[in-house]
């Protein structure tokens, strides 16, 4: 009886290793299939921050964006079913995700290019965040999700916290409270 309780705390134990720091570091740890069944479910797209003109393009065309995962864990794969606003148009899409277990990451190809995202795992369960060109100063983002349509004023400071582009992420909310 207690046996299957132990091994189910243990495979929990690098899940809850990855959740120690809020933000201070951004780097993605591996995937188990822990990780796996943890971010399966709902997600919110709440923000972004980046360098990369190609994608910060992208991100300040989205109004509103969600999305299901749900994790294959003997293919290393996860079904991505998305939901997107831009502009006036609602567009869905179905795709899977490729799962690179050693280097935290989750890619797709798309127009003959992969785009990878890697994985970190915040201390507040209910959110994450994908990090897109960690090494390059030049082209690095990153993205904030949560389970909730709307993130909390402390999810938010965690995310505004994060990383080499708070000083973006700061620049961008005074223009949009000039905007407002």
């Amino acid at each position: 009886m207690t046996l299957p309780w132990a091994l189910a705390i243990l495979s929990l134990l690098p899940l809850l290793e990855a959740q120690k720091l809020p933000c201070a570091n951004l780097t993605a740890t591996p995937i188990t299939n822990a990780t796996l069944e943890w971010i399966s479910g709902k997600w919110f797209y709440i923000a972004s921050a980046f360098r990369n003109p190609e994608y910060k393009q992208e991100a300040q065309a989205i109004q509103a964006d969600f999305f299901y995962f749900t994790a294959n864990l003997t293919e290393d794969t996860v079904l991505l079913r998305e939901y997107q606003t831009k502009g006036d148009k609602c567009i869905y899409n179905s795709s899977y995700l490729k799962v690179q277990r050693e280097n935290g990451s989750l890619s797709k190809y798309e127009v003959g290019r992969e785009h990878v995202g890697y994985l970190v795992l915040l201390q507040d369960p209910r959110t994450f965040i994908f990090t897109a060109y960690p090494e390059d100063k030049q082209n690095q983002g990153l993205s904030f999700y949560t389970d909730k349509p709307e993130a909390t004023q402390e999810q938010l400071e965690v995310f505004h916290e994060c990383g080499p582009l708070e000083t973006q992420l700061e620049e961008e909310r005074n223009k949009r409270t000039e905007e407002s």
